[in-house]
């Protein structure tokens, strides 16, 4: 039996949501000096030898066999894959941008879940809250157009639909841990299998297209820190722990914080401007999320009220 969310898990989340919202905007400010893909294969790289050390020496933890080479190695990939797109994204339009199509990946994993697994299977209210949400991303790319208004360039819609590919990325790979041995594993050894597969990609992929050479400063170097144990590592590990102990719909419903830090941190960090009709866009898909998410909570108290009312 779960325990409901309390102050510390509370606390917990706002600090997780906080950090990983400052995600693309540190990579974004450390590009300069070091290559956002480079970015992700040096901090992935040293993430999974920090998180093995960590379970393997410190906690002991019991790892599945001949993992690796099935289930680890594909959600491994689309791991990587989420974060090769959110770098090549970075490129072409901003953080902001970036931070809310990447969390369009948990109705991805919910639209997965419905067809791989029957008692994943979504009510109509939660489909209802899947055409919110892309309505949202809709009218984010359509909006200015059908305004009159400047329609968005180019560049910043490829940088958007590499963003959107990051979630459709991410919600796979959720599918993949949720139906396979992955699901019975230690997260610990799940998030290895990810980190590691994703700075071997992300490394080999600098390399063969010349985006080795960097040239950072010190603060570069702090953030790259930052990120490799605070949001590849610290983070991650709590995430994990979180979802063992309280329910993992309640922490869905919080972690829709997450977008909304990731754009304040754009436009307070980059100075990104967000238009009305990116910030219309994005909480329609917020609102769509939350849809989504809310109803199984819902369900949930539904039935323990009558499974109380039934025993009393």
């Amino acid at each position: 039996m779960k325990r409901p969310i309390d102050l510390t898990a509370f606390g917990l989340m706002i600090l997780l949501c906080l950090t990983w919202g400052l995600q693309q905007t540190a990579m974004k400010l450390a590009a300069p000096g070091i290559d956002p893909m480079l970015q992700i294969g040096l901090r992935s790289a040293m993430a999974a030898a920090l998180v093995f050390a960590i379970s393997r020496l410190v906690r002991r933890d019991r790892w599945l066999p001949r993992i690796f080479l099935g289930p680890g190695l594909l959600a491994g990939t689309l791991f990587a894959l989420e974060f090769l797109l959110v770098a090549e994204g970075l490129r072409w339009t901003t953080a902001s941008h970036i931070g809310v199509f990447l969390y369009t990946g948990p109705i991805f994993a919910a639209i997965g879940l419905h067809f791989a697994q029957p008692d994943e299977r979504m009510a109509r209210v939660q489909w209802l809250g899947v055409a919110i949400t892309f309505t949202g991303v809709a009218a984010i790319f359509l909006l200015p157009e059908l305004r009159g208004k400047q329609p968005l360039a180019a560049s910043m819609i490829i940088g958007d639909l590499l963003g959107l590919g990051a979630g459709i990325a991410w919600g796979l790979t959720t599918v993949v841990i949720r139906t396979s041995r992955l699901a019975n594993a230690p997260p610990s050894q799940t998030l290895t299998n990810q980190l590691f597969v994703a700075g071997i990609v992300a490394l080999a992929f600098s390399a063969m297209t010349g985006r080795l050479d960097m040239q950072p400063s010190a603060g570069d170097l702090v953030n790259l820190g930052f990120q490799t144990i605070i949001i590849c590592t610290v983070s991650f590990m709590i995430w994990f722990r979180l979802l063992q102990v309280f329910p993992s719909s309640r922490l869905g419903v919080l972690s829709l914080m997450t977008p909304v830090f990731g754009v304040m941190s754009g436009a307070l960090l980059l100075g990104e401007h967000l238009t009305p009709d990116f910030l219309f866009g994005g909480a329609l898909v917020l609102l769509g999320m939350l849809t989504v998410q809310a109803h199984d909570l819902l369900l949930r108290r539904r039935c323990l009220r009558q499974g109380h009312a039934g025993t009393s």
